[in-house]
């Protein structure tokens, strides 16, 4: 039962980073107001929190109730699934900082960096790889 409530808070906090990515892509443009970017802001703490919700269940699964964690240390496409996780959380500090800076600003208007959009649509794409290499090593896929 503790690997089914695990597997759980793991899915949990997986749908919470995909609807926080999505939501924080639709809220972004160009400028902003001091209220859109406390918001986004917000979103974004949400966003963290899902990360480390995935991140923890996902250590549980590997090294206390999943699989041996042998299964998951001699697949390739395991290690390229928490590659592009890492490189997902790497990509998001800089729009993390952006919104921390900027969220107590008094400025009617605030101008958005043309890369912010971009880092967002590349760690959606990223994210959208992330259960298919999940359901590849769930089957077997990869091992050495």
């Amino acid at each position: 039962m503790v690997e089914i409530i695990v597997r759980y808070v793991h899915f949990i906090g997986i749908i919470g980073l995909g609807a926080t990515l999505v939501v924080e892509h639709l809220l972004i443009s160009s400028e902003l107001t001091a209220q859109q970017i406390k918001k986004i802001a917000r979103i974004d703490a949400v966003y963290g929190i899902s990360a480390l919700v995935t991140l923890t269940a996902g250590l549980l699964l590997w090294f206390v109730v999943g699989k041996p964690a042998d299964y998951y240390l001699k697949n390739w496409i395991f290690h390229t699934k928490i590659s592009i996780f890492i490189l997902i959380v790497i990509l998001s500090i800089y729009p993390t900082i952006f919104f921390i800076k900027n969220r107590k600003s008094n400025l009617s208007k605030i101008s958005v960096s043309k890369a912010i959009p971009i880092i967002l649509r590349v760690e959606l794409t990223l994210f959208l790889l992330l259960p298919l290499l999940a359901l590849m090593v769930a089957r077997g896929y990869g091992s050495f």
